[in-house]
């Protein structure tokens, strides 16, 4: 189930934010992003953690039915909050990405999330190259659905392959069966999609090397212009926890993880992805998550919806977790966010640092600390980071160090 949420400071009834959020170059000289939730599942996978529902564990006062209605007014809540952006004549400040995660976005009809795209459109206005993505289950849509999506406005897809093999399938708990997602793809393709993700994980009880090299063979077969592939984490309060508790499956450790992770990228790059994040490989550099750029280099976003976290000009708030309660406070008038807090100077340095170093373009040395650039020379003799980028300004992960790359950032941070 879902963990707690943290806390931090009141968030003011209308959603206000400091006045330093909202100047300049803090708002309008940054990308602006939306990302919007949607709680829902048919089934709750067995190693899920994320904030979803399960039609049993929703409760009442939550209409799945109504939730882009719900949505929509939070949309409306961000317009009057962000304003016009500080741009003169109040026009809309134009949002570059939007993404609806879950959840199972597509457990909503079709007509529902291009509604809430289009108020994002009406509220803030769409750059003209807007990324719009969605993540979808191989299981929750058909042709029809997705020719939908794309003449709705949706430019990209990401569906949860997570492995060919049936026995891994089972073991997470997943529904659809070994070569849908692939076929997702296709029909993808037919409905006009260009930009197409496929998710995978590796390190599942059971899984063997052999199965991992088949679902990865799978998913390049499937021609996707981006790969994610996962290490598994079991988190405490999941049915997996509770089945490796009892022994029923093995812990993998942190060597086969390695091993996998080394195996994705030799197929991954010999099939002509590159990396561009730890976690994430192209084929081109138009394939990449502009969303989640936009996140790892310290953007604007909104996120709507239930548990949905939000960021701003340094301001950053997060929504009251069951759809109960956040469709109270939307119906009530108010913000729905929980708590928010404010980062100051290094605060933000050292988040940059977390997530730039992830990138294949990595940090500046400039962030870093005398310390930091110590660890950071110490790296490069060990090869975790790359002596060339070190030498001109940069860190930068090596693939040894992206194994490691956890680690590399404590050392830099410190």
């Amino acid at each position: 189930m879902p963990g707690v949420l943290p806390d931090g400071e009141p968030v003011p009834a209308d959603g206000s934010l400091p006045p330093q959020a909202l100047a300049e170059p803090a708002l309008t000289g940054t990308p602006l992003a939306f990302y919007i939730h949607v709680p829902y599942c048919a089934t709750r996978c067995g190693y899920c953690d994320f904030n979803t529902y399960t039609a049993s564990e929703l409760g009442g006062g939550a209409s799945q039915a109504a939730y882009a209605d719900t949505a929509i007014d939070e949309i409306r809540l961000a317009r009057r909050v962000l304003g016009g952006g500080g741009r003169s004549g109040g026009d809309a400040l134009p949002v570059q990405t939007v993404f609806f995660g879950g959840g199972t976005p597509t457990l909503l009809p079709a007509r529902d999330l291009v509604a809430l795209l289009a108020a994002v459109r009406d509220e803030f206005g769409l750059a003209a190259d807007a990324e719009v993505s969605t993540e979808a289950n191989p299981e929750s849509v058909d042709p029809a659905y997705l020719a939908e999506l794309r003449a709705g406005g949706f430019t990209r897809i990401s569906f949860g392959m997570q492995s060919a093999r049936e026995h891994v399938l089972r073991i997470l708990e997943r529904r659809h069966t070994p070569g849908r997602p692939e076929e997702c793809v296709r029909q993808a393709r037919a409905a006009g999609f260009e930009h197409v993700n496929l998710d995978l994980i590796y390190g599942t009880p059971g899984e063997s090397d052999d199965d991992w090299r088949a679902s990865l063979d799978a998913a390049i077969g499937a021609g996707p212009d981006h790969v994610s592939a996962y290490s598994l984490i079991v988190e405490d309060g999941t049915r997996l926890a509770a089945r490796v508790k009892r022994g029923e499956l093995p812990m993998i450790d942190d060597d086969v993880h390695a091993d996998r992770y080394l195996i994705a990228d030799e197929a991954l790059s010999a099939a002509g992805y590159s990396w561009y994040e730890v976690s994430n490989w192209a084929a081109t550099p138009d394939g990449r998550s502009r969303h989640n750029l936009l996140y790892w280099t310290g953007a604007n976003w909104w996120g709507v919806g239930p548990g949905a976290h939000s960021h701003v000009g340094g301001t950053r708030w997060w929504n009251v977790k069951h759809p109960s309660a956040y469709t109270q406070r939307i119906a009530a008038g108010t913000s729905p966010a929980h708590a928010r807090e404010v980062l100051d100077d290094e605060d933000r340095r050292v988040e940059r640092i977390l997530l730039e170093l992830r990138l294949e373009s990595g940090c500046e040395l400039s962030l870093l600390r005398p310390a930091g650039r110590k660890a950071a020379i110490r790296a490069a003799a060990e090869g975790l980071l790359d002596p060339q980028s070190l030498a001109a300004g940069s860190a930068v992960l090596t693939l040894k160090g992206r194994l490691l790359a956890d680690a590399v950032v404590r050392d830099l941070v410190d």
